[in-house]
Order: C-alpha cells, then structure tokens, then sequence
C-alpha cells in the first residue's frame, strides 16, 4: 500500500481547492505536468521523472522543464510506476536531482520546492512527530494553501556530499487532519523513500533504453 493510501485511511487529503544532469545555475529538477483536467508538479531524478498523478494518472500530457533559457514543452505519455506514483519518458534529457531513500526523522528541517505562474518558490518545513500516521508529515507552508496545481511539489534534503546540492527524499501529497480531544491538527502529507524506489524498480526493469536529445547549453 503506497505512503498517499496508507494516510487515507487515517484522514483525506485535503489540497483539492481549487541532457546530462545540468549545472545549478542553468538547471530546474521541478517540472509542470499538464493534462485535460488540470497542472500538477513533478521531479526530474537520475531515475526518470516522478510524479503522482494527481490530474491524470493515463493518457497524454505535457511536462514543462526550466533550463537556463527559459522552459521547454516535452509532449509524454504517462506511465505508472506503482504505490500511487507516475513517470514519463521525454525526448531530452532533463537536468535532475538524485534521490535520498532515508527517511527524515521527527524534528528534521527540510525544504519544499514548488513552481507558480510566477516562477520558482521554497518554503521550509518540519516533520512532525505524529505516531497515528504510518508515512512521513511535515509542518504546512502557505505557498500550500488553496494550491491544488502544487500537488507533486518535491521535498528535499541536503546532500551530505555537497552542500550546493540538495536529494529528493519525497513529494507533496496534500493536506491531513487529526482529529484529537475535540480539536484538530493539519498535517502536510508527503509520499516518501519508501514509495520511490518503485521508481527505480520500474527503470531497471525497462528492455531498454532509449537515447537522450541533448540540450548544447547543458553539461
């Protein structure tokens, strides 16, 4: 059962208002999905593009990547990876991040990149240490409120290995409420580690490979 069900179970989600990897300064990881029923967000990773498939989860769609000289339209076909999680293959090679399979621990600080028709914004969230909930949940940044087009929005952490450079270690699922002594707490829900590697599982088991379009301006 995948981190997005295991946390429906408990309360329902509540966002429903409505090339080589490149160098940091000319590469974006955080893509648009477009589709008949609406936008959602996606990560480019060293393994494939993810994303949840809040808008569709088949069919045709359009995903949206941010190189240094603006965005580049890749017309896709939407595949499922499993555990509530999708990909899509793209005639170039997006810039992307790698993938942190640790989960964070209570207490950790972590940032959410998202994307808005006014471009790129992040926020910082805390998890929290919340023992009814079997996935991971983070504090809420206002850039999430009322944004339902955010869903799919990555979570990172710092990469041990360069500070410059950050891991994806989920994606924003949506909003959860607990209900306790007559009160109520609001959760951010992200779909973690142990839901991505599905992402890698799915890649390995490919026949094969396809050859990248590479982007001159991209290492």
């Amino acid at each position: 059962m995948s981190a997005i069900c295991r946390l429906a179970l408990l309360a329902p989600l509540a966002l429903t208002s409505s090339a080589c990897v490149g160098t940091r300064l000319l590469s974006d990881p955080t893509l648009t999905i477009h589709t008949q029923q609406g936008d959602e967000l996606g990560v480019a990773t060293e393994h494939g593009l993810v994303f949840l498939g809040h808008t569709a989860n088949s069919g045709r769609a359009e995903v949206t990547a941010w190189f240094g000289d603006g965005p580049s339209v890749e017309p896709v076909v939407i595949e499922p990876v499993g555990g509530g999680l999708y990909t899509a293959e793209t005639e170039i090679r997006l810039p992307s991040v790698t993938i942190s399979f640790v989960d964070p621990k209570p207490g950790e600080q972590l940032t959410v990149i998202g994307r808005t028709e006014h471009g790129t914004w992040e926020a910082r969230v805390t998890v929290a240490d919340e023992p009814r909930a079997l996935g991971i949940l983070t504090s809420i940044p206002s850039e999430l409120r009322g944004r339902a087009d955010q869903t799919g929005a990555g979570v990172f952490v710092p990469d041990p290995e360069d500070p410059d450079r950050r891991k994806l270690v989920g994606l924003v699922a949506g909003i959860v409420s607990f209900q306790s002594a007559g009160t109520s707490r609001e959760y951010l829900a992200v779909v973690g580690p142990q839901d991505l590697w599905r992402l890698v599982t799915h890649r390995h088991d490919e026949p094969k490979k396809r050859r990248w379009i590479y982007r001159e301006d991209i290492n």
